[in-house]
C-alpha cells in the first residue's frame, strides 16, 4: 500500500488562526483558504526519481482538488502531522476519505514522555532529521492571490520540508508502533474528521435558557448584586459581615498571598457547609454565577449546529496511561453525568444510538492483576461486590445491607485500591454528600485491605518495581507477569507501549529522613516533579490495561458499526434503526470479549439505545 504524506498551508491573520479558534471552527469558517499543499506519495513513479522531494501546489479550489485527484487517497495510507487538521481539510472541503490514517503527533505521545514535545521542530532535532524550516512571517492576513511569485516559492519549500521531515518521522516511528494502536489512532481521527451525529438545536436552546434562568434563581435567594457576588474584593467583604475571616493561600503562580474562593480549595469548600443558611446561600451563589463551562459548552454546540455535524475531538493518548482526553475545547470525557446536553446528541435520521459501558473495568483489572481470587470470583459470578464489601464494613448479611451501606461499599471498592489514605478517601465521600470522621475512613480501609489482602501485596510489590526502574533492571509485575519491567524505559504493557516514570530518583524530606520517589512530568513547557509510589504504580498500569481492552473492543465495533465516540469505558455508536436491538446486543458481546493476554479476566457490561446519547 503507497504511503501518502500531507501538509497544508492555509490563509490566518491576528482573530483568524488555529491559536485563537478550535480547529472545527477555523477548517468550516468562511473565510478558510487553502494556500498550498505540498503531497509525497511513496508509490508513485515520481518518488523514485531523483527529484524525490514532495510535490507542491498552489492554486483555486478547484484547481487544488484537481491536483489532489491524482492521488489513490482510498488505497493508500495517508500520514500527516496533527491529522485531525489535515484530514478534517481533506474531507470538509475535497470530500476526500483515505484507507488509512497515521498521525505522527498521536504516535509520539504513545511512544514519548517528557524526553520531547511534539512539535515537529522538536521531534525533527530530537532524531536528527535536520532543521524545521521557519515559518513565513509575512504570510499573516494574506490570502492566496496576495502573495508574490518568490513568496509562495518561499512557501513551497517550508511546507515540502514539512512533508519531507514528517515522511522521515514517520518511517522512524512505526518501525515498533503497534499495529493495533496504529488502527486506534485512524479511529479516533474518524470520529472527529467523518462526524455522523447531529446536534438537536432546540433541545440545546432549551437547556441554555434553564441555565441561564437557574443563574437568576441564584440571585434571586441572596440580597447582593452580581458584582458583590463575583468581585474577589467585595465577597471578601461579604464574608467578613458575617463575622468569617476569608480563606486565604499563597498563589504558585505569583507567590504572593491571594483569596482561596476557587471551588477546589477546602476551606472554600467548608464554607458550603457553614451552619449559617445565608452563607451556604451566597457561596452557592457565587459558584453558580461564575461557573460558565455548562452556559460556554451549549453556546459552543449551538455554534456547531450551524456549521453541520458534530466532530467527537479526541486526544489519543492524552496520559501516559494511554487514556484519551478531551481538545478543541469539546471535552466530552467531564460532560456531566445526567447532563441534558447529551440529549441532542442525535443520531442521524434512519441510525440509532447505541452506548455501551464496561462495568467496573478498574475494579476488575486491579483483582486480576492482583491474583485476588475472592474478589475475581465474585465478579465473575455476578455478586454485587459493592454489597458484600458493605457486609464486612459493618459486618452484616449482605441481603441486610442498606442502599446508603451499598454506597459507602461501593465507594470503598472504586476508592480505596490504589493504597488511598483516610484523609483523601474522607474527602472523596464528603465530595458524594457522605460525612464520616476519619477514625472511621481509616477503619474501613483496614477492613477493605483485610478483606483483599493481595492488593495492598501488590502495591509492595510495585514499589518494588520502582527500584528496578531506577536501578536500570528487569523484573515482572502482575499476574503471570503480564507486565515487564524493561529498566529506566519504565514498564511494558501487553501491546508493547510503556508506562514510563522518566528521571525517577529518590528525594529526602526536610528532615532528612523521610524520602519519597518522583518523576517528571511535563506541565505546558515546564518539567515538574510528580510523586509516585506502590498504589499509584498500580492505579496507572490499572487504568493503561483497561485502556487496552477498551481499544480492542473499539475496534471490534468499529468492523461492523460506525463508532462516534468513547467516553472513559463506554463505547458509543449508530446502528440502522431496523437493527437497534441486534446491534445492541452485538456490541455487548464486543465488549464481553478478553483480550489474548488476560483471557480470565471477568469482563461485564451495560447499554441502551435511544435517539440520542441521553436516551441511551
Amino acid at each position: 500500500m503507497s504511503v501518502i504524506t500531507i501538509d497544508f498551508e492555509t490563509y490566518y491573520s491576528k482573530t483568524y488562526s488555529l491559536t485563537k479558534l478550535t480547529t472545527e471552527e477555523y477548517v468550516r469558517d468562511s473565510k478558510f483558504e487553502v494556500i498550498g499543499v505540498a503531497v509525497q506519495d511513496s508509490g508513485a513513479s515520481y518518488y523514485h526519481s531523483e527529484a524525490a522531494a514532495p510535490l507542491w501546489f498552489s492554486g483555486s479550489k478547484r484547481k487544488t482538488a484537481e491536483f489532489l485527484a491524482q492521488f489513490d487517497w482510498e488505497n493508500s495510507t495517508v500520514v500527516a502531522h496533527n491529522a485531525l487538521f489535515d484530514m478534517a481539510i481533506l474531507n470538509w472541503h475535497f470530500d476526500i476519505k483515505p484507507k488509512k490514517i497515521r498521525d505522527t503527533v498521536a504516535m509520539s505521545r504513545a511512544l514519548h514522555t517528557v524526553e520531547v514535545g511534539h512539535s515537529l521542530a522538536e521531534l525533527s532535532e530530537y532524531y536528527k532529521l535536520g532543521a524545521k524550516g521557519t515559518e513565513v512571517h509575512d504570510a499573516i492576513g494574506k490570502k492566496r492571490l496576495h502573495f508574490t511569485p518568490t513568496e509562495l516559492k518561499g512557501y513551497a519549500g517550508y511546507c515540502i520540508q514539512d512533508v519531507a521531515l514528517t515522511q522521515k518521522l514517520y518511517d522512524i516511528l512505526r518501525k515498533d508502533f503497534p499495529a493495533i494502536d496504529l488502527a486506534l489512532i485512524d479511529l479516533t481521527t474518524r470520529m472527529f474528521t467523518e462526524p455522523a451525529l447531529e446536534l438537536d438545536k432546540d433541545v440545546l436552546h432549551g437547556h441554555l435558557k434553564q441555565v441561564l434562568e437557574d443563574k437568576e434563581t441564584l440571585m434571586k435567594k441572596v440580597s447582593h448584586d452580581k458584582k458583590q457576588l463575583t468581585s474577589n474584593n467585595q465577597f471578601a467583604e461579604l464574608l467578613e459581615g458575617y463575622g468569617i475571616t476569608p480563606p486565604t493561600k499563597i498563589s504558585l503562580r505569583t507567590g504572593k498571598k491571594t483569596f482561596a474562593f476557587a471551588k477546589t480549595d477546602e476551606e472554600f469548600k467548608a464554607l458550603q457547609d457553614h451552619c449559617n443558611p445565608q452563607v451556604q446561600a451566597i457561596v452557592a451563589a457565587r459558584l453558580g454565577i461564575r461557573s460558565t463551562i455548562e452556559e460556554k459548552r451549549t453556546q459552543r454546540f449551538l455554534a456547531i449546529a450551524e456549521r453541520g455535524k458534530l466532530p467527537i475531538p479526541l486526544r489519543y493518548y492524552a496520559a501516559h496511561t494511554g487514556r484519551w482526553g478531551g481538545t478543541d475545547k469539546i471535552n466530552m470525557q467531564n460532560l456531566p453525568r445526567g447532563s441534558k446536553l447529551k440529549y441532542a446528541l442525535c443520531a442521524p435520521t434512519g441510525y440509532t444510538f447505541v452506548d455501551c459501558d464496561l462495568s467496573q473495568i478498574e475494579a476488575r483489572m486491579l483483582a486480576w492483576l492482583a491474583n485476588e481470587e475472592t474478589l475475581l470470583d465474585a465478579f465473575t459470578e455476578g455478586k454485587d461486590v459493592y454489597k458484600i464489601m458493605a457486609a464486612s464494613i459493618y459486618k452484616k448479611k449482605v441481603e441486610d445491607i442498606s442502599k446508603e451501606q451499598r454506597f459507602i461499599g461501593k465507594q470503598t471498592v472504586l476508592g480505596c485500591g490504589y493504597g488511598m489514605g483516610a484523609l483523601r478517601f474522607q474527602t472523596q465521600l464528603k465530595a458524594f454528600g457522605v460525612e464520616l470522621d476519619s477514625k472511621e475512613c481509616q477503619r474501613i480501609i483496614n477492613v477493605y485491605r483485610d478483606t483483599y489482602p493481595d492488593i495492598p501485596a501488590l502495591w509492595k510489590k510495585a514499589d518494588a518495581s520502582l527500584g528496578f526502574i531506577k536501578d536500570n533492571r528487569q523484573s515482572k509485575l502482575g499476574r503471570g507477569g503480564v507486565l515487564h519491567i524493561d529498566g529506566a524505559d519504565g514498564i511494558r504493557l501487553p501491546n508493547g507501549l510503556y508506562v514510563k516514570y522518566p528521571n525517577l530518583r529518590t528525594l529526602k524530606g526536610d528532615d532528612g529522613i523521610k524520602s519519597e520517589k518522583v518523576y517528571e512530568t511535563r506541565r505546558g513547557k515546564s518539567l515538574i516533579d510528580t510523586r509516585i509510589y506502590g498504589g499509584k504504580v498500580i492505579e496507572n498500569v490499572c487504568q493503561a490495561l483497561s485502556r487496552i481492552v477498551i481499544g480492542e473492543h473499539l475496534l471490534a465495533v468499529s468492523r461492523r458499526y460506525k463508532v462516534v465516540m468513547t467516553v472513559h469505558d463506554a463505547i458509543g455508536c449508530i446502528v440502522p434503526s431496523d437493527e437497534a436491538a441486534e446491534g445492541l446486543s452485538f456490541v455487548e458481546d464486543c465488549m464481553k470479549v478478553q483480550p489474548k493476554w488476560a483471557p480470565d479476566l471477568p469482563l461485564d457490561c451495560e447499554g441502551g439505545t435511544g435517539r440520542s446519547y441521553g436516551d441511551c
